[in-house]
């Protein structure tokens, strides 16, 4: 017994030190509300790292509640490869999380929330493999991307079912948006983002 009490004590000894010396995630704001930029924080050791990529309770201490529904992968083979602009309308809106694993993009987030006082903004960060950056994308933001080179792969954390009726978008060069999209045109675009409609923003 006494033997499992000093045990136990030299376990927590160790990590008490990463509980109070190290942070694993910083959330930093945008000019856009609730966009956020999430920064790993990697404790490495001398097998590799260790770092934490979601924590339900840390958005909820952020003013943010995200259950994940659904987790997308999405590979994309050639650079200046575009996706977007997407969101799904309500009852069916969702937030997201996008972080490359591979690669590299420039993600957007464009505020189209009625009411806003960034309404028709955007937002862009550069997520790659190795930063440590995702970025959340909440509900009543337009989502696109565009790969920054070959072989890019990204993962989508998803607050709400995919629902083919809700789903909607914004053309990637609807004039007004000032998006710097670094290839125009596109090396591949979908027919269905080809034809989403240009709004007045």
């Amino acid at each position: 017994m006494t033997f499992n009490i000093a045990l136990n004590a030299l376990f927590l000894s160790f990590l008490r030190p990463l509980r109070l010396t190290q942070k694993i995630m910083r959330y930093l704001k945008t000019a856009l509300k609730d966009v956020l930029v999430l920064v790993q924080e990697p404790i490495p050791d001398n097998r590799g790292f260790f770092a934490r990529a979601f924590s339900q309770d840390e958005l909820q201490k952020e003013g943010l509640d995200f259950p994940i529904r659904q987790i997308n992968r999405s590979y994309n083979r050639l650079k200046g490869t575009l996706r977007g602009l997407h969101f799904q309308n309500p009852p069916h809106a969702e937030d997201k999380i996008i972080q490359v694993t591979k690669g590299s993009i420039i993600d957007v987030a464009l505020d189209i929330r009625p009411g806003s006082p960034t309404f028709g903004q955007h937002h862009a960060e550069i997520l790659t493999a190795a930063n440590g950056r995702a970025l959340l994308i909440p509900k009543g933001c337009a989502h696109g991307f565009q790969t920054l080179e070959d072989d890019t792969e990204l993962y989508y954390l998803v607050s709400a079912y995919y629902a083919p009726g809700a789903d909607s978008g914004i053309r990637w060069d609807n004039p007004g948006l000032n998006i710097a999209w670094p290839t125009q045109p596109p090396t591949v675009i979908s027919d269905k983002d080809k034809a989403w409609p240009d709004v007045a923003l």
